[in-house]
């Protein structure tokens, strides 16, 4: 039988446990998959949408490159496609810890075998519409990461900043 001691020691061990298993970083290597920069494939794409409404051109934005890479980093480890996803890891924290310029927006998606599948994914959803037609924005990062340890399913991310 434990003591209420060891109990309690038992706990606290656990408890610090958890709380490292919950700590981020502010980029996920490639080591949580396999990652590729896909913001030249999808820059015609949204260029052209943003076009048709009257809407200034984006360009490639460095800071929103690393801010897509590290959120599809972070759905290809957990398996899972969410926008937070680790401890502290909402997204305007991210926005600020990768230096994107705000305010900025960022669509996820899941499944897509190419880039053009998950621009034409955003393109059909409303809300993710809503986003590569905000009049603010300037600046794009996406990328896709794939992860054998979750399936290899793709994980996409794009982020537009200001």
């Amino acid at each position: 039988m434990l003591s209420r001691r060891n109990l309690l020691a038992a706990s606290a061990a656990s408890l610090a446990a958890l709380a490292a298993g919950c700590s981020t970083t502010s980029v996920l290597a490639p080591s949580a998959g396999t990652g590729s920069d896909e913001t030249a494939a999808t820059l015609g794409a949204i260029n052209r949408l943003r076009a048709e409404h009257g809407l200034p051109a984006l360009a490639l934005d460095r800071a929103a490159q690393r801010a897509a890479m590290d959120q599809a980093s972070r759905m290809a480890a957990a398996g899972r496609m969410e926008h937070n996803i680790g401890f502290g890891a909402n997204f305007l924290k991210r926005m600020k810890g990768m230096e994107v310029a705000l305010p900025a927006a960022e669509n996820i998606a899941a499944g897509q075998d190419s880039a053009a599948d998950a621009f034409e994914a955003w393109h059909r959803s409303p809300k993710h519409l809503e986003n590569m037609l905000g009049s603010s924005y300037r600046g794009l990062g996406v990328a896709v990461v794939r992860n054998p340890a979750t399936g290899n399913r793709p994980y996409w991310s794009m982020v537009l900043s200001s």
